[in-house]
């Protein structure tokens, strides 16, 4: 009998060769910037094809389809959600549709179903003026700038007061930030929410507590959060009701809110597992691989194993550098054998340059820690972070402002891959 046959767009070689490891036909797409050959061994079958480019990855899947149908259409990648969604409906497939995958990706139209379904309201401009941002601070007391589409923080900044309006006008037009939002600003713990959903039956498998410092940028993450019965039932809940709402129905999500004093406020939500290895840190204390799960919905079965007993809490600490050109890295060593440490990730060596932090990509690295306890991961993993001296020297780092355009241009990615069939007058307006 042959092996069920699925396609798995975009994602790194380990991510594809858990599918494999099912015993799945896999099919991978990728763009050929994030081709890696160790990928070939855990797949029959490869397109080397930008996935952003809707038209063409729809003629190519139709037609492999027609050949040999596929059972399921997965992705683990935040930048082909929503071309997943789409090529689940035009297939014909079980999965999340395009509609659910698109309201996830756009930040205004998640916001206002969320506000007319009275879910955590949370007052939001969509491209004001800067005369209406001006305004809107004036009566949030403080706001966030975001794109109206993307993830890693990228775009985002804080307005702390109406004083820096003007500021945060001039960045944004420098930063080629058009399409964008304000929000007020949330005070209070900042926490994302695991979950997986079966057939629209939706299991909080865990609460991820995070830290961002004085910024934007998360520095930290430990599952669990430390939440009492109160907060984590009102949790559940508000993650719950966006689940329906957007209609989600198979696989992992996460979800970022704060818990404010008047409750649980969604930021925003993904149709996939979290990142900043966050999948790593639920499966270290619940033993659940989130993306071994996804895989499994391809098969008879329950995709999510039952959790047992919690294991302790893991926490993971990323590594930051001042601006400049590394000239050194110490304490690696020492703190791969600190208590606890699981693993460590220097992404950087002498020579390299280290930007100021604009987004998650800019970060220099992470340490990943096991504990017996919430408290006992966090400071762990903060002291085996220390540990690890990244120096720099000044220099100057290109004679380009980085742009919008710019970092998503290293990163060979788009934030709205519908975009020409959006302006397109002929082309018919999202379901």
């Amino acid at each position: 009998m042959s092996a069920t046959r699925v396609l798995v767009v975009g994602g790194k070689a380990g991510i594809v060769r858990k599918a494999a490891a099912l015993g799945l036909d896999v099919v991978h797409v990728q763009k050929p910037s994030a081709f890696d050959p160790d990928v070939v061994e855990h797949c029959s079958q490869l397109l080397l094809v930008d996935y952003q480019d809707v038209p063409t990855v729809t003629a190519l899947v139709r037609a492999l389809h027609e050949q040999r149908p596929f059972t399921r259409v997965f992705t683990q990648t935040e930048a082909a959600q929503a071309v997943v969604g789409h090529l689940t409906d035009t297939l014909g497939l079980p999965g999340n549709s395009e509609r659910t995958t698109r309201l996830l990706h756009d930040k205004p139209a998640l916001r206002a179903l969320l506000n007319d379904r009275g879910i955590g309201p949370v007052a939001a401009v969509v491209r004001p003026t800067r005369d209406e941002l001006r305004d809107f601070v004036k009566t949030a007391g403080a706001a966030v700038l975001k794109p109206t589409m993307g993830s890693g923080s990228l775009g985002v900044r804080r307005i702390a007061s109406v004083d820096e309006v003007d500021e945060a006008w001039a960045w944004r037009e420098a930063f080629g930030l058009e399409d964008f939002m304000a929000e007020e600003w949330l005070v209070g713990e900042e926490l994302s929410v695991e979950t997986f959903s079966r057939a629209g039956a939706h299991t909080v498998v865990a609460v991820t507590g995070k830290e961002t410092g004085h910024g934007v940028v998360e520095l930290g993450h430990v599952v669990p959060a430390r939440l009492d019965d109160g907060e984590l039932s009102a949790v559940a809940s508000t993650v719950e009701a966006l689940l329906e709402a957007v209609g989600l129905v198979d696989g992992p999500a996460h979800t970022e809110l704060i818990l404010t004093a008047a409750g649980p406020r969604v930021v925003e939500s993904h149709s996939r597992r979290g990142g900043d290895r966050i999948n790593d840190l639920v499966r270290l204390v619940h033993g659940i691989d989130l993306e071994e799960a996804t895989y499994r919905l391809a098969l008879e079965g329950d995709a999510l194993p039952q959790p047992g007993e919690p294991e302790g809490a893991a926490a993971i600490r990323f590594l930051v550098a001042a601006p400049g050109t590394v000239t050194s890295v110490t304490g690696t060593a020492q703190a791969e054998a600190a208590d606890g440490v699981v693993q460590v990730d220097v992404q950087v060596e002498p020579g390299d340059t280290v930007h100021e932090l604009r987004w998650s990509e800019d970060r220099c690295g992470y340490v990943v820690v096991h504990a017996a306890d919430t408290e006992a991961a966090v400071r762990r993993a903060a002291e085996a972070a220390a540990g690890i001296v990244i120096a720099t020297e000044p220099a100057v780092i290109d004679g380009q402002v980085a742009t919008l355009g710019t970092l998503l241009g290293e990163v060979d990615e788009v934030l709205d891959p519908f975009a020409a069939r959006v302006t397109d007058p002929s082309a018919a307006p999202p379901r």
